[in-house]
């Protein structure tokens, strides 16, 4: 596998994973009519805007890593009461 795709397919620095698989999986099963996936597509939209201000936020603050690590994600998740999109 490409190194930028393993990349994107790490949990560690990708959070959006799940989203990203659902709104691949709809276009599988919707013969790519991209008008039947609208739902997943905003969901995954709102996936990567809500963890990139997070990010950008944390490295305002100097925390590191900027992205948090996938267990972290999910302990801000718990905390939050799930996921905010």
């Amino acid at each position: 596998m490409d190194k930028n795709v393993r990349k994107l397919r790490s949990k560690d620095i990708n959070p959006c994973i799940e989203e990203s698989d659902g709104s691949q999986k709809c276009l599988d099963a919707n013969n790519y009519d991209k008008n039947m996936c609208s739902a997943y597509f905003l969901r995954y939209k709102n996936c990567r805007k809500y963890w990139h201000n997070l990010m950008v936020n944390r490295r305002r603050d100097g925390v590191k890593p900027d992205m948090p690590t996938a267990e972290e994600r999910q302990e801000i998740l718990a905390a939050i009461g799930g996921k905010p999109y």
